[in-house]
C-alpha cells in the first residue's frame, strides 16, 4: 500500500508519521511519500520520519520528492495538508479583517475566504493530476477551509473525503471526563466544517445512552472554560458548540481580543522555527512535546482511521467526516458538504440519519452554506463581484460597506495567488 502526503514538509507531519508508525496494524503501508516544494524543510522532516519509523519498527519505506506526479503515481490514497502562501499569508488573513471590525481568522470570515481563494485552484490541479495517474486513489483533505475544499473536489467528481480534528478532540475530552475509553464515545456531531455542535454524546454507539445532559450538569464549567464561552450559554443551548462558534456567539469580544494580542500566525511561525530546530537533531526519533501545542491534536489517529476504512475496511465503521449532504439535512442542498457521523468503507462515506436540528443552529448552518456556495464560485471562477457577494453573504460580515472594503483588502493582499486579479 502506497500513501502520499502533499505538504509533507509541514511541521505537522511528524504527528502524522507517529500515527502511521503506532497504528501500522490498522493501516499497513509499504511506501510513504512526502511531497513538498520546500526542499530544505522536506529533507529535514523526511529524515526525522525515517527515524520515527525505525524506532517503532515500521518496515515501510519513506521517500521525499518535489515532483508531484511522481509522488502520486500509484498511490492508494493522497493526503492533502498544504498551506498556499505559508504562515505569511495566514498572518495577513488574521490582521486586515480587523481593520473593519471583523474577525481575523484563517478559516472563517474574510480571512477564511482569502484562504479558500488561494487554495481551491491549487487543490483542484493536484486532484486532476492524481486522477490522471491513478483514478481509483482516494483523496483525504485536511487542508482548510475543509468544507469548501472538499466540496470543490466532490463537485469535480473526485474520490474525496474531508477530515477535521474537532470531533476526535471532543471525543477524547468527553471520554476523559466520563472515565471511559474514546472507543466508547459516539458523538451526535452535526453541522458544517468549523460550524458544528455536539447534540448528543452516546455510550457504546449510535443507539447508545445519551449522556450529554449529565455531562453538561457534572462538567459544564470545565467544558465552558475550554470553549471560552459562559456556562449559562451552554445550559441554554443544551448542546456543546465547536470552539469556532465563539467567533459567532462572541464576535465583538473576540475582535477586541485579537486587536490587542499577537496573531496566532505569529505564534505558530515562532513555534515552527523551534520545531524545525528540534527536527534537525539527528538523535531525535520521536515527535517532540512542543508539537502538541502546534494544533491538529489527534490528527494522526483520525487520518489513519479514515484511510484504513477507505482502503481496507479496517477503520472504525462510523467516523465524523466531511461529505455530501444527500438529503441528510433536508434544509440544505444535496450537494452541500456537511460534517457529520458517517458510515465509512471502501465505497466511501454515507452520513448516518440525523434528527432535525434545532432552528437555533440550523439557521446558521443554512446561511453559512449559502456563503460557501458563493465562496466556491469565487474560488473557481474569480472576479471581484463574486468575492464581494461571498463576503456580503457571510454572517460575520453582512454589511455592504464592510464587504466593499474587505473585497479590496482581500484582493490587494492576495494578488500574487489569484490568477484573475
Amino acid at each position: 500500500m502506497k500513501l502520499t502526503v502533499v505538504g509533507g514538509g509541514s511541521t505537522y507531519t511528524p504527528e502524522l508519521i507517529d500515527g502511521f508508525a503506532r497504528l501500522r496494524d490498522t493501516l499497513p503501508m509499504t511506501e510513504l511519500v512526502l511531497m513538498d516544494p520546500a526542499t530544505d524543510r522536506l529533507e529535514l522532516i523526511g529524515a526525522l520520519a525515517r527515524r520515527i519509523f525505525a524506532r517503532q519498527g515500521h518496515p515501510g519505506t519513506i521517500t521525499t520528492t518535489t515532483d508531484l506526479d511522481a509522488a502520486v503515481d500509484g498511490a492508494d490514497a493522497v493526503l492533502l495538508q498544504l498551506r498556499v502562501g505559508g504562515q505569511a499569508a495566514r498572518e495577513q488573513d488574521e490582521t486586515w479583517p480587523l481593520e473593519c471590525g471583523c474577525v481575523g481568522q484563517e478559516t472563517t470570515g474574510a480571512g477564511g475566504l482569502a484562504k479558500a481563494l488561494r487554495t481551491v485552484p491549487v487543490v483542484l490541479d493536484i486532484a486532476d493530476r492524481v486522477r490522471r495517474t491513478n483514478p481509483t486513489a482516494w483523496i483525504i483533505d485536511f487542508t482548510n477551509p475543509v468544507g469548501i475544499v472538499t466540496r470543490a473536489l466532490l463537485q469535480e467528481g473526485h474520490r474525496a473525503v474531508g477530515l477535521c480534528n474537532v470531533a476526535i478532540g471532543f471525543q477524547r475530552k468527553f471520554a476523559a471526563l466520563l472515565g471511559v475509553t474514546p472507543a466508547d464515545v459516539h458523538l451526535d456531531h452535526v453541522g458544517l466544517n468549523h460550524l458544528t455542535w455536539e447534540t448528543g454524546v452516546r455510550l457504546g454507539g449510535p443507539d447508545g445512552e445519551n449522556v450529554l445532559p449529565k455531562l453538561l450538569t457534572d462538567h459544564g464549567d470545565t467544558i465552558a472554560a475550554d470553549l471560552r464561552l459562559p456556562r449559562p450559554l451552554l445550559d441554554r443551548l443544551a448542546v456543546v458548540p465547536s470552539y469556532y462558534l465563539r467567533y459567532y456567539y462572541a464576535h465583538d469580544e473576540v475582535v477586541r481580543e485579537l486587536r490587542t494580542k499577537q496573531s496566532r500566525a505569529a505564534e505558530v511561525a515562532e513555534m515552527e522555527r523551534r520545531l524545525l530546530a528540534l527536527y534537525a537533531d539527528p538523535d531525535l526519533s520521536e515527535k517532540p512535546e512542543l508539537l502538541s501545542k502546534r494544533g491538529g491534536a489527534y490528527y494522526s489517529e483520525a487520518a489513519v482511521d479514515l484511510a484504513a476504512a477507505l482502503l481496507n475496511g479496517a477503520g472504525s465503521p462510523h467516523q465524523v467526516v466531511n461529505t455530501h449532504n444527500k438529503g441528510t439535512l433536508p434544509f440544505l442542498p444535496d450537494d452541500a458538504v456537511i460534517e457529520v457521523q458517517a458510515t465509512v468503507d471502501q465505497t466511501g462515506a454515507r452520513p448516518l440519519p440525523i434528527s432535525a436540528p434545532n432552528s437555533l443552529y440550523a439557521g446558521l448552518m443554512a446561511q453559512v452554506t449559502a456563503y460557501e456556495d458563493l465562496a466556491l464560485e469565487a474560488a473557481v471562477h474569480g472576479g471581484r463581484d463574486r468575492v464581494f457577494k461571498a463576503l456580503l453573504s457571510h454572517p460575520l460580515i453582512g454589511q455592504y460597506e464592510y464587504a466593499e472594503r474587505l473585497t479590496d483588502e482581500l484582493i490587494a493582499h492576495n494578488r500574487e495567488h489569484l490568477a484573475w486579479a
